[in-house]
């Protein structure tokens, strides 16, 4: 969990010089408004008014219906509007975040949760996670979690996508996921900007013209020492770990950012003012979808259209006349899916809900990367705890970074906060040696020899539960290590079929010991680096008093480690495979042209159709998957004229 600016109380004063630099800020974005939200629908027009008796209303068309202006909505929408000829509609819970400085400033996301911009869900207690509820943030927005996320462009292993192909057993279409096919849509999307910071980086295996800037944000004086920490530690340091050569080693982060310092989201890069004002692309915003409707009349049932919402409560329907393609995410794909009867025959039976298909894999197969956090003190003094405005001194340093911000798009606040980044293997032997880390103790559960299991991460600041916990003033860093190929599995269900109501969460989290065992080794490597020079110079032994740091886990046998693990496990906000691709009978959802099985005209585009869960982070893979999908949606659209 990577946010900045976390809840806290600082002083009275402190809070005045940041609210006036602040408010600045947004005055200054506020001015920039323009006629932006005017390209957005009105559902008055672009749909129709369900009426007193269910029969009584008449759809609006549309070729394809999208729900969810998420990551892979954006896309899909933009792309399949390139043809004229295809009618779009893009359905959003949430609103536009394209003028919002939270979701502009790339340091400043935090401010994002836990605001009427977040669905704010909480998963169950969880058992063997320290018997608590967990915090999962989910933006309500266009653009969805690239709005609220860390920024940190990464496609994963190159034999993570082989592995999806293998998952396929034979069923037709499965080889056009393999890295060597999957590999050119990661390359439509980007345009990387290149920095004369990072020389060795290969240009030439970047993508040129897409519309998602890649590239650089700020780099604090703990990066660099993380690196050769990291390098002296074993892990070698790597220009670049977005290639066809493996995500293997330490290396700068590079971000969503765009030439001018902003957060480059799925909104801003896909759904541009030329975009919205094509003729054949409508888009409206709070427009929470309760359901899709089928036809049921035919041997296999038909999606025709969808139902939503408004804020007011009023219900409208459109009809799609080619697909309907869910891509909601993770989270509310399954479950949209369930309350619209497509799901686990017996589950949906218990909420009253009439089965359309029977799927046992809808909102199975939850998987999500699990990550703790490890605060230290900063002797160095280095870092950007100034961000969090919790002293006077520190609300004038906010305020200057601010100014610098808003004049040159530069400076501390173009920061990620998960700076640095590192991928290693909990086998190697180099950095695990056998004798003290026997290799029967760990099943190898990554994607191939090449292939990491464990992420390791840097921050120039600290923090407690997503921020909102609090430490006192001062000046901190944290690591943070990162289990990348769970073996445990969780559920998204239905808590009753009122579509205002949550779904029920539950990852399961650290239900194997070979989740358990995989993350003390992650931690023991986190402190190995930490007691490595450089990184060991900017340790300050004053932490060591503070029972709210981790200056002694290095003291810790393993298993109160694994105890600490235990209690600290967050998300990275990662959660996938709720649709998987993959064939009916091992739990799969849609097939390789990502149909949900059974229902030929119904898509799911999104993390939830991963086959598994990739090894390092989910934005770039389903920018990936839409584009790919969007190619697929187009050709049969056409097909069918």
């Amino acid at each position: 969990m990577v946010p900045t600016f976390p809840a806290s109380r600082p002083s009275k004063i402190t809070l005045a010089a940041a609210s006036v630099a602040l408010c600045l800020v947004l005055r200054y974005f506020h001015r920039r408004k323009g006629t932006y939200a005017a390209l957005f629908g009105d559902p008055a027009k672009l749909a129709q008014r369900v009426k007193s008796r269910e029969e009584d209303y008449d759809f609006d068309e549309y070729d394809v219906v999208i729900v969810g202006g998420g990551t892979a909505g954006c896309v899909l929408a933009s792309r399949i509007s390139e043809d004229p000829n295809i009618r779009v509609l893009l359905l959003e819970a949430g609103s536009s975040s394209i003028q919002n400085p939270f979701a502009i400033i790339p340091a400043s996301y935090s401010k994002l949760m836990r605001s009427k911009h977040d669905w704010n869900l909480q998963t169950v207690s969880q058992a063997n996670a320290g018997s608590k509820a967990r915090y999962w943030p989910r933006a309500k927005l266009l653009g969805g979690c690239t709005c609220m996320n860390a920024m940190i462009f990464h496609i994963g292993a190159p034999e993570d996508y082989d592995e999806w192909v293998l998952l396929q057993k034979g069923q037709e279409g499965a080889s056009q996921w393999a890295f060597k096919e999957f590999d050119k849509y990661i390359r439509k999307f980007e345009k990387f900007t290149p920095s004369p910071e990072y020389p060795l980086v290969d240009a030439s295996l970047r993508g040129k013209s897409g519309p998602v800037h890649t590239g650089y944000g700020y780099a604090s004086y703990g990066t660099k020492q993380f690196i050769e920490a990291c390098a002296n530690a074993g892990i070698p340091a790597v220009p670049d770990l977005n290639t066809h050569k493996g995500t293997m080693g330490v290396s700068k982060v590079m971000t969503y950012i765009t030439p001018q310092g902003r957060r480059c989201t799925a909104e801003y890069a896909y759904l541009t003012a030329e975009v919205l004002a094509r003729p054949n692309l409508k888009v409206i915003t709070n427009a929470h979808v309760t359901r899709i409707l089928f036809d049921k009349s035919g041997a296999t049932p038909r999606a025709v259209g969808v139902e939503f919402t408004q804020k007011d409560r009023e219900t409208f329907r459109v009809k799609a006349r080619k697909e309907v393609v869910v891509s909601a995410g993770a989270v509310h794909s399954p479950h949209i899916l369930m309350l619209s009867g497509v799901g686990p025959a017996d589950h949906l039976k218990e909420h009253g809900i009439p089965v359309i298909a029977d799927l046992p894999g809808v909102g199975s197969h939850l998987m999500d990367h699990v990550v703790i956090d490890l605060n230290i003190m900063d002797k160095s003094k280095s870092g950007l705890s100034h961000l969090k405005g919790e002293t006077f001194l520190d609300g004038l340093k906010l305020m200057r970074e601010l100014f610098t911000y808003r004049l040159t798009g530069r400076g501390a606040l173009t920061t990620n906060i998960a700076e640095t980044i590192a991928f290693v293997r909990s086998t190697d032997p180099k950095l695990f040696s056998p004798e003290q880390y026997p290799a029967d103790h760990i099943d190898d559960k990554t994607s191939g020899p090449g292939a990491p299991d464990i992420e390791l991460f840097f921050s120039p600041m600290g923090y407690l539960k997503h921020g909102q916990g609090k430490l006192r003033p001062g000046h901190y860093f944290s690591l943070h290590g990162v289990l990348l190929r769970p073996t445990s599995t969780g559920t998204i269900r239905l808590k009753s079929r009122n579509p205002e109501d949550p779904p029920e969460i539950d990852p399961k989290y650290l239900s194997t010991q070979n989740d358990v065992a995989t993350l003390v080794r992650a931690a023991r490597l986190l402190t190995r680096i930490l007691h490595t020079e450089p990184l060991a110079s900017m340790v300050d032994p004053a932490g060591a008093e503070d029972a709210a740091l981790d200056h002694t886990f290095h003291d810790l046998d393993d298993a109160a480690v694994a105890d600490a693990i235990r209690r600290k496990a967050e998300t990275l906000y990662h959660p996938a495979c709720t649709a998987r691709m993959a064939p009916k009978e091992d739990g799969g959802v849609v097939d390789p042209f990502l149909r949900v099985h059974g229902i030929p005209n119904l898509r799911v585009v999104d993390a939830s159709v991963f086959p598994t869960i990739v090894s390092g982070h989910t934005a770039a893979p389903v920018l990936a998957v839409a584009e790919k999908a969007a190619e697929l949606i187009v050709a049969a659209v056409r097909s069918a004229h």
